[in-house]
């Protein structure tokens, strides 16, 4: 018999429940809508709701609308702590549908998510989906999907549970893919508040993220590289007796201060959320925790005599700490910047001479931001500039600084102080401080296929964890590379260093090589009985996952930089092969129609079948981002796509390039243009 089609609708009002006061709110996105906008967001709403309780929950969507700025749907979020439990105690007829379930839940659990009443796991405004009846739907069809049904995702909607084969993903997400006449932060802003289109960022509407850990890796490669190239450290050496000073202890910028610590470094690291510091503080990912800078930079020198490694919360502004910096005279070897400057006038960013509960709010008393939000954008500028001109002072008495591909420069631009690009009237051609992405992963990492590879061991237990960080080490030959070398190091310390937050989860920097390695010796632990079912995935910001001139396309230098194929057809390769989760979002860490980005996520049942996925699906994950690289020219990707087609000649090839003479075209354009 067919299913009635209200009976997927919400026909029970469940009780209101408040907020706990120590978990952080997002602050209202504003209310902007014409009247007719505004009936239309609540009837878009309404339409997972039973008609019959229509007229008892109009008026709170109109009250949430107008106070926040979006319909959450506060009443429909499951009461208590959502968290990510062991995979037998989720309901469900496949396995893959009970994976993905835990991995949503990790994405909002207290200890992870930056805003989790609202869905937003990290970077301001990166959410799972975009409120609590998509999440109940979403949790409905993932148990009862069958191993021949897709979950098809539009922008946190649930479309439907769709006939499909067993061979195929078991969920395809898309997130806040806009035409491109409307591909701008406005028309997102309009859209997002209809209840149409969602800020995946990366992995928080691709459902993959496993807390700080999840960018703690990379954070450290590069931190770690920075020393390496701009202060001439050994190969094999570290950050000892060097301070790094950066913003951010929240969501994924809270991987900063554990970060440096691992790479031996001082690390200060300013947050104006008190919530968010000493969350880190009691979770262990920052060290010492202080509102007084003379104490901050006391500390600074005592561990600079002893060359000891320590992380510094400064509870104020990033601002107020570079302009201290510059009076005091205070040496400072490495900067960045990890506030949400993607989205600098929606929270992402408090400008300095404001606290954070007078810019944002603080649940009871409405911020700057909603009060007088011209007055807001005027001081973000001000602040953006004057954060900008202070560096600038910092990198003329020697400090290096690079953009974290948090849109820092770009916001900076926008902001009006237009000489941050070396064309002002063009930034995608670049900006006077490099992007970490040009001057440190992309041409040491990236080039060469390494990415941020990531497995959950779904059983929950840290036994399995330990038994798989034991098995990625052994797959590893640290003597194969300067990478591999890291990578060794990293994966033999990750347990001491006490990284899990939420779900059991391991992140570690790996090429197309490695990571099929690793990949197949998990999926036969997996078999054998060893370890319970595993997750494989990895962050966006990979080789081949994410288009954006502005982050992890910068150091492509062919002109393609703007262009999306990549990241598009990663998604759609990633499909065709059988991933069990793929997403492709617009947004990412660099703000609306500045990036393309794709993801996947894969479950290990220890089964043939996901060893012959493993085998496609990962080396065309990561080859079809090498593979670009080396048809822009990038020289370290070009070995590698060389050797890829010595060892694999009857099994396809990759196109090479033939690398003009730059004297031979200077030539013929001189002479040709002075014809003219």
């Amino acid at each position: 018999m067919p299913k009635d089609v209200a009976s997927y609708a919400i026909d029970v009002l469940p009780e209101t429940t408040g907020f706990r006061e120590d978990i952080d709110r997002a602050p209202t996105r504003g209310f902007f809508l014409t009247r007719e906008e505004t009936k239309l967001a609540v009837k878009n709403a309404m339409r997972y709701i039973h008609t019959s309780l229509h007229e008892d929950i109009t008026e709170e969507f109109l009250e949430e609308l107008a106070s926040r700025g979006r319909i959450y749907g506060y009443r429909f979020r499951p009461t208590g702590e959502i968290k990510a439990r062991p995979i037998h105690e989720y309901m469900g007829n496949t396995l893959q549908g009970k994976a993905v379930q835990l991995m949503i839940d990790n994405n909002l659990d207290f200890n992870i998510a930056l805003f989790p009443y609202e869905l937003v796991t990290y970077g301001s405004t990166g959410q799972v989906c975009q409120n609590w009846m998509q999440y109940r739907l979403i949790k409905r069809y993932l148990q009862e999907m069958k191993e021949d049904q897709t979950l098809v995702v539009f922008s946190g909607h649930p479309l439907g549970l769709f006939p499909s084969r067993k061979e195929a993903p078991r969920v395809i997400m898309t997130n806040g893919l806009l035409v491109g006449e409307y591909d701008n932060q406005k028309e997102f802003n309009r859209a997002a508040a209809l209840g149409v289109t969602n800020y995946g960022q990366m992995t928080a509407g691709g459902w993959m993220y496993i807390g700080p850990q999840g960018i703690v890796h990379g954070t450290y490669i590069t931190v770690l590289n920075a020393g390496r190239r701009y202060l001439n450290i050994d190969a094999k050496g570290n950050l000892k007796g060097k301070l790094f000073i950066t913003s951010g202890l929240g969501g994924m910028s809270g991987a900063q201060a554990k970060a440096v610590e691992i790479a031996g470094g001082i690390g200060v690291i300013a947050e104006v959320n008190d919530k968010q510091t000493f969350k880190r503080h009691e979770q262990g990912w920052v060290s010492l925790v202080s509102d007084d800078l003379d104490e901050v930079f006391g500390w600074v020198d005592e561990y600079r005599r002893t060359l000891k490694p320590v992380s510094i919360g400064y509870r104020g502004n990033i601002v107020d700490v570079w302009e201290y910096c510059v009076e005091k005279g205070v040496k400072v070897e490495l900067g960045s910047d990890q506030t949400s400057c993607h989205a600098v006038y929606e929270g992402g960013y408090t400008p300095q001479g404001l606290t954070y509960e007078e810019a944002m709010g603080d649940g009871e008393n409405p911020g700057l931001i909603e009060t007088d939000t011209s007055s807001f954008r005027e001081l973000v500028d001000r602040s953006l500039v004057k954060q900008y001109e202070l560096i600038s002072r910092m990198t003329e008495n020697g400090m290096f600084f690079w953009d974290y591909g948090n849109s820092f420069m770009k916001a900076v631009f926008d902001a009006g102080a237009k000489d941050i690009a070396l064309n002002p009237d063009n930034p995608a051609e670049g900006f006077v401080f490099p992007s970490y992405i040009e001057d440190l992963m992309g041409p040491m990492v990236f080039d060469y296929g390494y990415g941020p590879f990531r497995w959950i061991c779904l059983s929950g237990d840290p036994k399995d964890l330990e038994k798989t960080d034991r098995t990625a080490m052994d797959c590893i030959d640290p003597n194969r590379c300067p990478q591999d070398h890291d990578n060794h190091k990293w994966i033999s310390e990750a347990g001491k260093n006490n990284l899990v937050v939420g779900s059991q989860a391991r992140i570690l920097y790996q090429d197309a090589h490695g990571r099929v390695k690793i990949a197949l010796k998990f999926n036969e632990m997996v078999k054998n009985g060893e370890v319970g079912p595993i997750m494989i995935g990895r962050d966006h910001h990979d080789p081949g996952g994410t288009d954006s001139p502005y982050r992890e396309t910068a150091n492509i230098k062919d002109g393609s930089n703007v262009t999306t194929d990549m990241a598009t057809q990663c998604f759609a390769g990633n499909v065709a092969r059988g991933m069990t989760m793929v997403v492709l979002s617009n947004g990412g860490g660099v703000g609306i129609g500045k990036v393309r980005n794709s993801g996947y996520g894969l479950v290990l049942d220890g089964s043939e079948h996901v060893d012959s996925v493993i085998r496609s699906a990962l080396e065309w994950d990561v080859m079809v981002g090498v593979s670009r690289r080396s048809w822009a020219g990038n020289e370290n990707s070009m070995k590698v796509v060389k050797e890829w087609n010595e060892m694999n000649p009857d099994r396809g090839h990759i196109t090479e390039p033939q690398m003009a003479d730059e004297g031979l075209i200077d030539r013929g354009v001189r002479k040709k243009l002075n014809k003219g």
